[in-house]
């Protein structure tokens, strides 16, 4: 996969667009100078969203920020989420013994509107509580793999520092476990993101990690060091946790997919590395964060779920927003 705003424009485009967007990004609070294109974008819906609703906007370094809500309103109201049902179900994961040894960040979890982990919830959480549709969704996005959904856990792993695992702290953002046509165990691991630029710093190597790519058969080049490294380490780290699981014979199927928005070049160019470095029938997948929701809403006219679509994916409406003209003083 390719595209995404950062690999679309040339630098004298990219200069223009900064002088002329950057008075209309500040009006609402959302101008944040090491943002690339499509983060400026992202950052803006989540400020337009929040004015919206009439949330107070959190702070940074004591300026207001319109892609943050302020503390401890945020935590008290759970207003980053899109439903009651969600909401409940946030306060089970995160504060009730369900969250017990799961690495939820706070105060992020709560105020932070662009972060992925509430993101995961206002997408995955209805579902969570509909298997049926959950399974109406997942047979219509993996035909043939999944035959129903039995689970949908948040911040999962089968193990932090199993060795039978990877011996690390690795967890999917999102689990769906579920049977296949043969009644068989499966999985579908989910790394979730949306505002991030796959920056994040290299982890730790362990030996185990060698072991678990030679073993899987799904890498061309096991030992790669672009494996080992920013951008793809994470994706790597995540997809061999997923082809542990499968070594360990309890699960009879399972797949690693990344989910994205379309919008997201950096997750798009690290996404085809990735590809270029697995054999065919690797049980990868990039996955767009459109196609998904269009999958769920051939399936439910919930309101939410055009709540969440114009939440975090009306890259429109935020070029509209973009091309306005700021209006003139008194």
């Amino acid at each position: 996969m390719t595209g995404g705003w950062d690999t679309h424009l040339g630098r004298e485009t990219i200069g223009l667009m900064k002088a002329t967007e950057s008075r209309s990004l500040a009006r609402h609070d959302a101008l944040v100078s090491s943002d690339s294109a499509y983060q400026r974008r992202l950052r803006l819906l989540q400020s337009l969203w929040r004015c919206e609703q009439d949330l107070p906007a959190g702070e940074h370094r004591g300026e207001p920020l319109g892609s943050s809500l302020a503390m401890p309103f945020a935590q008290e109201t759970l207003a980053n989420y899109l439903t009651p049902t969600i909401q409940e179900l946030v306060r089970e994961e995160v504060e009730g013994p369900k969250g017990e040894g799961k690495l939820f960040a706070t105060p992020r979890i709560y105020n932070n509107l662009l972060s992925s982990q509430p993101l995961c919830f206002n997408l995955f959480g209805e579902l969570a509580v509909d298997l049926d549709l959950a399974t109406a969704v997942c047979a219509q996005l993996w035909p043939g793999v999944v035959g129903a959904v039995t689970s949908i856990e948040f911040e999962w792993s089968p193990g932090r520092g199993d060795p039978k695992f990877l011996a690390n702290d690795s967890a999917f953002d999102v689990a769906i476990f579920h049977t296949t046509p043969n009644g068989e165990k499966g999985f579908i691991g989910f790394e979730v993101k949306y505002h991030e630029n796959m920056r994040a710093g290299a982890a730790d190597h362990k030996g185990r990690y060698d072991e678990v790519a030679d073993n899987s058969g799904v890498f061309v080049a096991p030992d790669s060091g672009a494996l080992r490294r920013p951008p793809l380490q994470q994706i790597w780290l995540d997809h061999m946790l997923g082809l542990s699981m499968l070594e360990c014979g309890t699960w009879a199927s399972g797949r690693f997919v990344v989910l994205y928005p379309s919008i997201n070049g950096r997750c798009s160019a690290a996404v085809s590395k990735y590809e270029s470095q697995l054999n065919s029938g690797s049980n990868f997948q990039g996955l767009h964060m459109e196609a998904a929701v269009d999958a769920i809403a051939q399936h439910t006219e919930a309101e939410w779920v055009a709540a969440f679509r114009g939440r975090y994916l009306d890259y429109a409406r935020a070029e509209r927003v973009l091309d306005e003209v700021e209006p003139a003083g008194p």
